[in-house]
């Protein structure tokens, strides 16, 4: 009798551990993540002419950047990821290197795009990762420092809160329902991302600034296989992690580089000019307002 009960119990146990680890395996089926790349905040990118097409070294950066997301998806491989959507994010948005990128994702490439650096994300995502990113316009030690175009903005604020690039994409993955769970990218970024998203997101920071056009960054190698760790780390841990979300309606505050650029906004029912460089406008929908923020800086090109 004792041996039929010790032999049902580890029937029984059997079955528990088969059943949780198939439960475990359709989570992991359904794991779909979203990466974003841009490339100010690539380890070993300190120059303007690394990240423009026309740059003695852009095909190093080039290089490099494709290389960061191959660790960002290998991470999220190892994670148990089975679908993985790059947008390519910098300048005219056809930096990676499509043929150098690991088959198990899909790439996103080219401008323009309706969302942007954000194209393609939708509430079919359990998280998204930023690569390559870079701290807000006007920062201190931030590499490259700028917000969505250095030729145009100054400053953004979506509430009352500044934002950079980083956040205000947060806040789009948001509307979705996605939470940010990585970003990777110099020192500036990462210390504000936690400082508005909060110590859930994991942050890989690849270099430090030493001014705007210089810094102190960890070579290639090493920052890839940070990525890949930390990747893995963070979508182990997704039930940690909310999306960031704010309550609207949303007023969007634009602080543009010169009055004419202000001009042209104004142009635009519902946008307000508060000041000679400044415009605003509220929105109950917070994807509307993002599309019109989108529409003001094609206004505001020189």
């Amino acid at each position: 009798m004792r041996k039929r009960s010790t032999v049902f119990l580890l029937a029984i146990q059997v079955i528990l551990f088969t059943s949780g680890h198939n439960a475990g395996a359709r989570i992991r089926k359904g794991l779909r993540v979203y990466i974003s790349v841009d490339m100010e905040g690539i380890a070993g990118v300190c120059a303007s002419d690394q990240v423009s097409a026309s740059g003695r070294d852009y095909h190093m950066a080039r290089m490099w950047t494709t290389r960061e997301t191959n660790a960002a998806i290998q991470g999220a491989l190892d994670a148990g990821a089975t679908e993985i959507l790059v947008n390519d994010s910098h300048g005219s948005m056809r930096n990676i290197i499509a043929h150098e990128l690991n088959p198990a994702a899909r790439l996103i490439t080219g401008s323009p795009k309706p969302l942007g650096m954000m194209q393609g994300i939708d509430r079919t995502f359990q998280a998204a990762l930023f690569i390559g990113y870079h701290a807000r316009a006007g920062s201190i030690n931030g590499v490259l420092d700028h917000t969505y175009s250095s030729a145009a903005v100054y400053s953004i604020k979506i509430n009352g809160l500044e934002v950079g690039e980083s956040e205000l994409n947060a806040i789009l993955a948001g509307h979705f329902g996605v939470p940010v769970a990585l970003v990777a990218g110099d020192r500036e970024v990462c210390r504000q991302v936690k400082e508005m998203l909060g110590d859930q997101v994991l942050t890989v920071e690849v270099k430090e600034g030493i001014g705007r056009h210089a810094a102190s960054t960890l070579v290639p190698a090493e920052a890839q296989k940070q990525i890949r760790e930390k990747t893995r780390e963070a979508l182990e841990n997704l039930h940690a992690m909310k999306p960031f979300q704010l309550s609207g309606p949303y007023t969007f505050e634009i602080d543009f580089l010169y009055s004419w650029q202000a001009d042209a906004a104004e142009l635009i029912p519902g946008v307000e000019r508060t000041a000679p460089r400044s415009i605003l406008y509220t929105q109950d929908d917070f994807l509307e307002g993002f599309r019109l923020f989108r529409a003001l800086l094609v206004l505001a090109r020189p």
